[in-house]
């Protein structure tokens, strides 16, 4: 059985702590990847799976998981879903030994979290996914249940708009105000980790959130997006993010990444990317 938290140390154990982010906007791949005739005739669903079998084919070797984000797929209705398994699919029969998780953010009532859980892990296969902690740990316990699943939860996100919420304070018992984004790492860590399959989200573009909330957590994996296109440094991620053992980081990179180039060599322009992200994580844990 595939195993997330498993997959990952094993991973992380190879010096592989880049997740490749596959957020593949139709509309920005490469021409050369494309499949049909004329313009017009282009398969969308085709030409994306071709693409991301490219890239996953090119840095299987450097990875420490993959991330398809459902929203580049879902825009295109069944065409996209259809693609997405497909990716999903591909990332299991060529590289077996790195997980996947299915940037979705979801989360609802826990009657309707079992169907994204159906969704996620049974029909897409996914081996963990993102979702939001804003209803609690009741409304999750179909994904947590899931113990060889990964659940990581949105703690402080990389957009610029983040601390709109996160990080108002808030009293947790008398006389102890927090951020609330320090609050849920707190509980997820301390109280919905039960199976050991939570990890958290955690931008690259807040280091100084980071490092509180790796103080806080231990050596829960963080998955840290930011790097790249959204002027995460390094440095700074890796300082903060790292835990006790130099470990517990999935860095994602995804346009940065993927769209390196806009030529027929983009699989190889990708992974010269992973490969130098790669190298500057391991020269500073």
């Amino acid at each position: 059985m595939r195993h997330f938290r498993r997959m990952l140390e094993a991973q992380w154990s190879r010096g592989n702590f880049v997740c490749v982010g596959l957020d593949s906007e139709f509309k920005k791949i490469p021409e050369s990847a494309h499949v049909g005739g004329n313009e017009c005739d282009v398969s969308i669903a085709n030409t994306v799976v071709k693409f991301n079998r490219a890239i996953v084919k090119a840095t299987k070797d450097l990875v420490c998981a993959y991330k398809p984000n459902a929203a580049f797929y879902e825009a295109h209705g069944t065409e996209g879903i259809g693609a997405l398994q497909r990716t999903i699919a591909d990332i299991h029969a060529i590289a077996p030994d790195v997980p996947v998780i299915l940037d979705a953010k979801r989360a609802d009532i826990g009657n309707t979290n079992a169907g994204y859980v159906d969704a996620a892990f049974d029909f897409l296969r996914a081996d963990a996914i993102t979702v939001h902690p804003y209803l609690g740990a009741e409304a999750l316990l179909p994904f947590l249940a899931r113990a060889e699943k990964g659940v990581i939860v949105l703690c402080r996100t990389s957009n610029p708009g983040a601390g709109e919420f996160q990080d108002r304070y808030i009293s947790v018992v008398p006389g102890c105000n927090m951020p609330l984004y320090k609050y849920v790492a707190y509980c997820v860590s301390r109280e919905w980790n039960k199976n050991g399959n939570c990890a958290l989200v955690v931008g690259a573009t807040y280091p100084d959130e980071l490092r509180e909330v790796r103080g806080l957590v231990g050596d829960m994996p963080i998955l840290i997006p930011g790097i790249g296109a959204q002027g995460g440094d390094v440095e700074k991620t890796v300082t903060a993010g790292k835990d006790s053992r130099g470990r517990g980081m999935i860095i994602n990179s995804s346009r940065g990444t993927i769209f390196a180039s806009k030529g027929a060599d983009f699989a190889e322009a990708a992974r010269r990317e992973t490969e130098k992200l790669r190298d500057l994580i391991n020269q500073y844990r």
